[in-house]
């Protein structure tokens, strides 16, 4: 199988050179992959200016641009053919509920299925070493073929991995409702500039049966398909309801 690998912690990231070792063994792992973390960075592509790869292995190149940038460069022709599946991560910390919203893992498996590619988005409830990512590894590399035969367009997948070495078992979820407590650190430079730092706890989330956020919580594997073309048909019936103001 021909497998394209990116990330959104940038090319030397332990979660990325793991999986692709692991893979490489049977497949055609071609990388490409941000120079440094671009965690954050959600689906920003550059515009206007170029991108900019250098090629720093046979089947690798690394960028100097978003997630999603690497996934359009390889997927229009950098890698010269098209991949069977496209594998974006392993990240390092979770990838839960709204967080997809933020994240340049999902927005790199997002930005396949844009472009008519099977995609996974996978990361692990890890925030710091050791980063047990052995499981992670061997259930996606023994589910290749899963992934790729379950696509249907229009599409993607978001897998989570409990921090343990051995999950209990895997489920299908739905994304929970994230509840950020975010803090504002603030300080002026002598020239007058105001610098903001952005911190706070790590997010929690809605306690509800069925969320990504849950299976975590309960040590089992989260596997969530996430639609690319997101809609609410009970809130556009309310618009078109409405009466609107005309200037005219």
């Amino acid at each position: 199988m021909r497998i394209l690998l990116t990330n959104d912690d940038g090319v030397s990231s332990p979660g990325l050179r793991l999986l692709g070792q692991a893979l490489a063994a049977e497949h055609e792992v071609w990388i490409v992959a941000p120079d440094s973390n671009r965690s954050g960075s959600s689906h920003s592509i550059t515009l206007g200016t170029p991108s900019r790869f250098r090629r720093t292995g046979e089947r690798e190149f690394t960028c100097w641009g978003t997630p999603a940038d690497c996934v359009v460069v390889a997927l229009m022709g950098l890698v010269p053919e098209a991949p069977d599946l496209v594998l974006s991560g392993i990240n390092l910390g979770p990838n839960l509920g709204t967080d997809i919203l933020y994240s340049g893992t999902a927005a790199a498996a997002r930005q396949a299925a844009f472009m008519g590619r099977p995609a996974v988005a996978c990361s692990l409830a890890a925030y710091a070493p050791p980063y047990r990512l052995d499981f992670a590894t061997r259930f996606l590399a023994g589910n290749l073929q899963a992934f790729v035969d379950l696509w249907a367009e229009d599409h993607f997948l978001n897998i989570n991995f409990p921090d343990s070495a051995a999950p209990a078992g895997a489920e299908v979820t739905f994304p929970a409702r994230r509840v950020y407590k975010d803090t504002l650190v603030r300080f002026q430079a002598p020239n007058g500039d105001l610098y903001c730092f952005l911190g706070g706890p790590q997010p929690e989330a809605r306690e509800e049966p069925g969320t990504d956020y849950r299976a975590i919580q309960q040590g089992a594997v989260s596997i969530s398909p996430i639609l690319i073309h997101p809609s609410n048909h009970d809130i556009e019936d309310r618009y078109r309801q409405a009466s609107y103001f005309n200037p005219a």
